[in-house]
């Protein structure tokens, strides 16, 4: 069944960084489509004219395939306002039909922040799907992500085994068996979100920025710690990230996006 998206839509440029660090069991790529399992089901998103064709399509998999999906991002006012700033008035129209994924789930966003602390995209991604494999529910061909319950009553030695730290572990069962109502924080404030996920352990700024950036697409989102964006500051602006934050304002989120993507498959000349 048809999903309407507004055009111009990339779905091969807008689902890159599913095939780019290697396999992601969650956000299965295979054979031209997107997999996804959502409950009980696994969903298939393809390419289509005037939006992407979905397998499944209905009032449970929509939300999660719009979410994933970046539906919510104001691309026609983002576009307006990057066509008169510097960098970004030939970045977007190189990009164009790029809208940036999200991460559906928020306590899947935070479990996939924690395996990319200071490692690289392609080992978070292997580890990740060593994690999902083991715990997840497998659909078809993609896994469900383990849910918050499964990893709470999963033991920090279970997932030093799947290629876990000693830490990253603690701080996985830790946020699994926390009290943190993790469902709330989308009522909160970027400052009071970000105020309450670095009181958890594990769960520094940048962890926090991601997943204002990647899971409530708070459009002032700036992960400025993140080494990916520093290089991309400095390829595009020769400016350092926090210099340039600032400048890209209200707009913070989707240019990050538009410029780690950018240093990926449009570098400058």
């Amino acid at each position: 069944m048809l999903l309407r998206l507004t055009e111009p839509y990339d779905f091969a440029l807008s689902t890159e960084r599913f095939r780019t660090f290697g396999t992601d069991r969650a956000n299965l790529w295979h054979e031209g489509g997107l997999h996804r399992v959502v409950g009980t089901r696994e969903v298939r998103i393809e390419a289509a004219s005037g939006g992407v064709d979905v397998s499944r399509l209905d009032g449970e998999t929509q939300p999660v395939v719009e979410k994933l999906l970046g539906v919510e991002f104001d691309l026609d006012a983002f576009a307006t306002w990057a066509a008169g700033q510097p960098v970004l008035d030939e970045l977007v129209p190189k990009l164009a039909g790029f809208r940036p994924p999200l991460a559906p789930d928020p306590f899947e966003s935070l479990v996939t922040s924690i395996t990319a602390q200071q490692v690289s995209l392609h080992s978070a991604f292997a580890m990740r799907s060593r994690m999902i494999e083991r715990f997840g529910v497998r659909g078809q061909l993609a896994y469900a992500f383990p849910t918050r319950e499964r990893l709470a009553a999963a033991t920090e030695a279970e997932l030093v085994e799947v290629g876990f730290s000693r830490r990253k572990a603690e701080y996985v069962v830790g946020l699994a068996r926390s009290d943190l109502d993790l469902d709330a924080l989308a009522e909160l404030s970027d400052e009071d979100v970000h105020a309450t996920l670095t009181r958890v352990r594990g769960l520094g700024p940048w962890t926090a920025d991601w997943f204002l950036a990647r899971h409530l697409a708070r459009p002032r989102a700036w992960p400025a710690g993140d080494l990916g964006l520093r290089k991309a500051a400095e390829t595009f602006y020769g400016l350092d990230v926090h210099a340039l934050g600032p400048r890209l304002d209200p707009f913070q989120n989707l240019s990050a996006h538009y410029l780690l993507t950018g240093h990926r498959v449009a570098p400058p000349a």
